[in-house]
């Protein structure tokens, strides 16, 4: 008879059931979501040497209630039910509680999908501060071979606040869509390696509508950032954010992204980190761009970040039921009550409360990809918890 392994005691299933064909569902997301590196080939950014303080205890605030719509609930059980893996919380940029379930390793990397979005819209704006990157130039500037495709007459702006109109949609459980091959460009799925990320991107066909009339949420966009900034810089995008936000920010641990066959990393949705450096992130855009001292994307762009976009581009698109008076600007949400957040697909968070001084992270393994009841209360729940600490 076979003995069970700790393995199998602690996430209920054996490692080798874990494929790149399952990696993203329940329940195998909630070792692989850990451990990225071991399906999808990543590139490391490195973080500054230094030590974590100890895990701040917050099982005071476990038992306290919060509002979710007509009902109340214990910050424990929404943690348990909305399938967390850890929380941190931050106050006045300190650290005040973290919380891991089971199955997540306290100081773990996990990955955050589309916030990596938000990370490399900060890194466009670190580039843009040094002049290297014109954010309302024409994308074929930078992308020459973009000129054939959706993003021919679009500009780096459009690409940064999703009003490209470009013909895609986000079918996340449908391999065989084009949002499948898109997936296999990024070695995402089953079948990858026969097309680059960037030749896929330069194939994908444009709407009849303007760009800049609609806010479309279309992952293929950030990628396409991505390769702005490399061509912009002449430089790649685990070096660029491991020098320029990473180790400026006071990273403690080492992030990495997933890269296609050709190296291309995948800014759309490949990061992975740890959730004390995520809030770290989210504490310096807290601060206007500054942290431990040193400023690391300028003060101008996180105003802008923060304040500016279209509410009426936000009230044609497809996501404002989450966000009845919202915005989006830099790949960065609006809520429309003060604060902003970063989000990721299956339960990913980076929320900022600047009137609380608050700082909240989020990591998940949702079953799926998105539970828009559930991201209405994520919402309620991180505005209870920033009144409570």
């Amino acid at each position: 008879m076979q003995q069970t392994t700790a393995f199998e005691t602690q996430f209920g299933f054996r490692r080798d059931e874990v494929t790149l064909a399952n990696w993203r569902t329940y329940p195998f997301n909630k070792w692989s979501f850990q451990n990225v590196g071991e399906l999808v080939p990543s590139a490391p950014i490195p973080a500054v040497n230094g030590n974590e303080i100890p895990m701040q205890d917050m099982s005071g605030l476990l038992s306290e209630k919060v509002p979710l719509g007509s009902k109340q609930e214990t910050v424990a059980d929404f943690l348990v039910r909305s399938y967390t893996d850890a929380l941190t919380v931050m106050k006045d940029g300190r650290i005040v509680g973290d919380w891991a379930a089971p199955n997540m390793q306290q100081g773990a990397r996990h990955i955050i999908f589309s916030i990596s979005k938000s990370l490399t819209a900060i890194l466009a704006g670190i580039v843009e501060g040094e002049a290297l990157l014109d954010p309302e130039a024409p994308v074929a500037r930078y992308v020459p071979e973009a000129a054939g495709s959706a993003y021919g007459d679009a500009t780096v702006r459009h690409v940064l606040d999703m009003v490209v109109s470009i013909d895609i949609d986000e079918a996340y459980t449908d391999p065989d869509s084009a949002y499948g091959r898109y997936r296999k460009a990024t070695l995402w799925n089953p079948g990858g390696g026969a097309e680059s990320l960037a030749s896929f991107l330069m194939t994908l066909p444009r709407l009849d509508e303007d760009h800049g009339e609609t806010f479309r949420y279309r992952s293929p966009n950030s990628d396409l950032l991505g390769i702005v900034i490399e061509r912009a810089t002449g430089r790649r995008i685990p070096d660029l954010l491991s020098e320029k936000l990473w180790q400026p920010l006071g990273a403690k641990n080492e992030a990495s992204i997933t890269v296609d066959m050709e190296g291309a990393a995948r800014t759309a949705g490949g990061m992975s980190v740890t959730a004390r450096d995520l809030a770290r992130v989210g504490e310096m855009m807290r601060q206007g761009g500054m942290a431990n001292g040193r400023r690391v994307v300028p003060e101008s762009w996180v105003r802008d970040t923060t304040n500016a976009g279209s509410a009426e581009v936000w009230q044609k698109g497809a996501m404002v039921h989450l966000f009845p008076q919202g915005r989006y600007r830099n790949k960065w949400y609006q809520p429309g009550d003060g604060s902003f957040c970063g989000i990721g697909i299956h339960g990913q968070w980076l929320y900022v409360d600047p009137s609380a001084g608050t700082v909240i992270v989020k990591m998940s393994s949702q079953p799926e990809p998105v539970d828009d009841p559930l991201d209405i209360e994520c919402v309620s729940f991180f505005q209870a918890l920033a009144a409570m600490v």
